[in-house]
């Protein structure tokens, strides 16, 4: 078994089932999206620099629960911007690997997605193109843990770091969810 296979796995997990939308399609979507953007970056800030406060080898311990929390928040924004636009029906899997991962794993998700002009298409993805981009990506993700990592030996310090990226990925996460549901296109979801 990979090092990678596990991450590989949570991350299928992850965006295997879109979850449902907290809210409803706007009349002025794009303003809704940016507040809820900053709620949710606020709220990945929060419950990453509160799990990474306990110190060495304990803190060790809430690194897999920290970025699952972070995740969890961040599928929460994509369903709920696509659902801002309308667009509930066009979220699937590779949408949703696309928007949570195209910033930190862009080599990874080549595969799955183009921009065209000022479009992004993110193609459907059969089960084992999904699984190697998967794969990919939870490499990387290693690599950001064992980082991750480092920052348990200096509590204070190392949380508010922690907070600060997750802040920041939440963005990122958001403004590739607004990337990819502002604009008209076709994405082709099979099944």
């Amino acid at each position: 078994m990979k090092v990678s296979e596990p991450l590989g796995d949570r991350v299928l997990a992850l965006v295997a089932e879109p979850p449902l939308a907290d809210c409803a399609p706007s009349a002025r979507p794009h303003e809704a999206a940016h507040r809820a953007i900053e709620a949710a970056a606020g709220k990945a800030a929060l419950a990453a620099g509160a799990l990474a406060l306990p110190p060495g080898p304990l803190g060790w311990a809430t690194i897999a629960p920290e970025m699952l929390a972070v995740w969890r928040i961040q599928r929460q924004l994509v369903a709920d911007i696509a659902a801002l636009y309308g667009r509930s029906a066009d979220l699937g899997p590779a949408q949703m690997l696309w928007c949570l991962f195209r910033h930190t794993a862009a080599q990874a998700l080549r595969d799955l997605g183009v921009r065209v002009g000022e479009r992004v298409i993110v193609r459907p993805a059969a089960q084992a193109l999904m699984r190697r981009v998967a794969a990919a990506v939870g490499v990387h993700l290693g690599q950001q843990a064992a980082s991750r990592a480092l920052s348990r030996w200096v509590p204070l310090v190392g949380a508010a770091g922690v907070g600060a990226y997750a802040w920041w990925d939440t963005r990122q996460v958001g403004r590739a969810a607004l990337a990819l549901f502002e604009r008209e296109q076709v994405i082709d979801n099979p099944g």
